[in-house]
């Protein structure tokens, strides 16, 4: 993880290289009214250092459903400053073209990082950790 040295901590550049997005939890398969079910996830994720990112891999179980997602995924992400700075960031990822939606938590050691979703129905967060540059 990059920082600046001058201005804000959290940049976009903040996040820039690979890493593991490791997750479990619950989501609401569909109708809003079914039960909801169990949920995991473990997805390569390169962030590009310029708001853009690529998935390389995914492989995810949804109600003990496996599913592997091809490579060529994307999405944009946002960074941004803890108001008042607290030695961290906040930001947003948006896989796309229309979702799932995430808010991260990101310190400045930058390891690990953690992801929630927040699309409605879920119960779905995880760690995501730099594996390389």
């Amino acid at each position: 993880m990059a920082l600046a040295s001058n201005g804000p901590k959290c940049t976009l550049g903040t996040l820039d290289g690979l890493y593991v997005f490791a997750a479990t939890g619950f989501t609401t398969i569909s109708p809003a009214t079914t039960p909801t079910s169990p949920k995991a996830i473990v997805e390569i994720i390169r962030f590009n250092g310029d708001g853009t990112l690529d998935v390389p891999a995914a492989t995810r179980s949804i109600n003990g459903t496996i599913g592997v997602s091809p490579p060529g995924g994307t999405g944009t992400y946002t960074v941004a400053d803890l108001v008042p700075p607290d030695g961290g960031c906040t930001g947003t990822l948006t896989f796309l073209p229309s979702g799932p939606h995430f808010d991260l938590f990101i310190p400045l050691n930058g390891k690990p990082m953690w992801m929630i979703q927040t699309d409605p129905g879920n119960v779905f967060q995880g760690t995501v950790t730099q594996v390389s540059n």
